[in-house]
C-alpha cells in the first residue's frame, strides 16, 4: 500500500492538477479570514472549505491515470488496493493543506468569543480546528469516491453531483462535517472550544462506507 500510495502521490504532484483545488481553498481562505476575528468562527469557516476542496481533489486522484496505466497497476496489485491508494493520496495532502490553514488562522485569530467578552486559549482552538479539518477531509473524500468512476463514469454527472455532494455534506442535518463546522461556530458564540470526537467517528464510518462501495462496484465493473 505504502508503494501505491507514493506512485499516486507522484502522479498527482508531477500532474500538477493539485494546483487549482489548493489555490481556490487558499484564496477562499485568504478572502474570507481576516486577522483579529474571534479564532473558533474562523476556523469554522476554513474547515468548510476543505469539503468541496477534498471532493475536487479525490475525484483528480482517481482520474489522473491513463487507462493502460490504470490496468496495468490493477494487474499488480489489485483494483481495490489501488482505488483506496489513489484517495488517501487525496487525503493525505488535503489533510496537509487543512492543517496549515487551521495553524495560520489560530494565529492571526483573536483569541476571543464572537462578543469578545471571553478569553479562547489558541492551544485548545488549533486542536478544535485540527479535529474539524479531519472530519471534513474525510467527508469530502467520501463524496468525492462517490461521485467518481467506476460509480460515476460521465463527466458531467460527477461534476454535477460532485458539487451537490459537497453542498448536502455541510448542509444535511446529521452529517459529519456540518456538525463540526456548527460546533466550532457554535463555540464561537459561546466561548466554548469543541473537542467532541462523535463527529470523527461518522466521518471515518463515511469515508470507509463509501470506499467498500466503490471498490466492489469497480471489482464488478472491471475498472
Amino acid at each position: 500500500m505504502t508503494a501505491l500510495l507514493r506512485y499516486h502521490l507522484a502522479l498527482l504532484l508531477r500532474s500538477q492538477r493539485w494546483l487549482p483545488p489548493a489555490l481556490l481553498y487558499t484564496a477562499a481562505v485568504a478572502v474570507g479570514v481576516q486577522a483579529g476575528d474571534p479564532v473558533l468562527g474562523s476556523l469554522g469557516f476554513a474547515v468548510a472549505g476543505l469539503v468541496p476542496a477534498t471532493v475536487w481533489l479525490v475525484r483528480i486522484c482517481l482520474d489522473q491515470e491513463p487507462p493502460a496505466a490504470r490496468a496495468v497497476v490493477a494487474a499488480a496489485s489489485g483494483r481495490s488496493r489501488a482505488h483506496v491508494a489513489a484517495v488517501l493520496g487525496a487525503v493525505c495532502c488535503m489533510t496537509l493543506l487543512g492543517a496549515m490553514a487551521v495553524c495560520a488562522v489560530t494565529w492571526l485569530g483573536a483569541p476571543v468569543d464572537d462578543h469578545r467578552e471571553i478569553a479562547v486559549a489558541r492551544v485548545p482552538a488549533a486542536l478544535a480546528g485540527l479535529l474539524a479539518a479531519l472530519v471534513c477531509v474525510l467527508v469530502g473524500a467520501a463524496v468525492g469516491t462517490l461521485c467518481a468512476r467506476p460509480l460515476v463514469r460521465a463527466r458531467g454527472w460527477s461534476v454535477a453531483t460532485a458539487l451537490a455532494g459537497a453542498v448536502l455534506a455541510l448542509v444535511v442535518p446529521g452529517s459529519p462535517a456540518g456538525a463540526a463546522v456548527t460546533d466550532l461556530v457554535t463555540g464561537s458564540r459561546a466561548g466554548t472550544v469543541p473537542l467532541s470526537l462523535l463527529p470523527l467517528a461518522g466521518a471515518v464510518a463515511l469515508a470507509a462506507g463509501a470506499l467498500a462501495v466503490a471498490c466492489r462496484v469497480g471489482e464488478r465493473r472491471g475498472e
